[in-house]
């Protein structure tokens, strides 16, 4: 897609975005094109592929190699099935840095589908944009009894992991889940928020955790990118044994 010469947004703005697309499309695997190959394709300046390289350089999104090239630094994030992490965690086991936005925080009426998945009528809602080196991957709507959602206001929610506040501030421990996992399209809304195309398909995930009680702790709701984001489990075929 050509660039937009006369619109106000910086033309190394817009090749960033592009680059950065043609990336996630797979157009881009290992390395990216050279200055050269870049100012010829866009039409820019050396300085205008230099600043939109540096730019995505800082994202975490490429990486300079002395003699060689621009290479493509973004890895899917792979979480293991049968192991209960929180996204921090997950994303930190691939050497990245992991972050989140807030959306919103609010007591909600749940619908009759929720009531039954979490026993309650009404719940403290959270909504998360999740990034992984400053890119987003996901939106995840967390669902928590009243009370607990009140300790977790208390905290800076873009900075805190949920599970950390949880288990060392809250003290609830021995946590138990139950995780379903499909695919899918990206409503519009989110598709915004994650700034992709609204044809992409993504993983969504619910989960329900509970105590070592068997007391509801929190219901997750979430989606996340294909292309950035998989889910693993290790296998074996047991032997028969006469």
């Amino acid at each position: 897609m050509p660039l937009n010469y006369v619109n106000s947004i910086p033309l190394h703005y817009q090749l960033a975005k592009q680059i950065e697309e043609n990336i996630y499309k797979g157009n881009y695997n290992e390395k990216i094109p050279s200055e050269r190959e870049l100012m010829e394709e866009y039409r820019v300046s050396r300085s205008t592929v230099r600043q939109s390289i540096s730019q995505l350089v800082q994202a975490g999104v490429l990486e300079r190699r002395r003699g060689m090239g621009t290479f493509v630094k973004v890895k899917p994030i792979q979480d293991w099935l049968g192991s209960l992490r929180s996204t921090n965690e997950t994303i930190e086991t691939m050497d990245m840095v992991p972050g989140a936005k807030l959306l919103d925080s609010r007591i909600v009426q749940l619908s009759s589908d929720l009531q039954e998945e979490t026993g309650l009528n009404e719940a403290y809602y959270f909504e998360r944009i999740r990034y992984a080196n400053h890119i987003p991957i996901g939106v995840e709507k967390h669902y928590y009894p009243v009370e607990l959602g009140k300790k977790l206001t208390k905290y800076d929610l873009n900075k805190e992991s949920f599970y950390h506040l949880i288990e060392t501030e809250f003290g609830v421990k021995s946590f138990d889940a139950e995780q379903n996992i499909t695919a899918g399209i990206i409503s519009k809304e989110d598709a915004k928020l994650l700034n992709v195309s609204n044809k992409l398909c993504v993983l969504h995930t619910k989960r329900k955790i509970v105590d070592v009680n068997g007391e509801f702790v929190e219901f997750e709701d979430a989606f996340y990118r294909s292309d950035m984001y998989s889910f693993n489990i290790k296998l074996s075929r047991g032997l028969n044994v006469d």
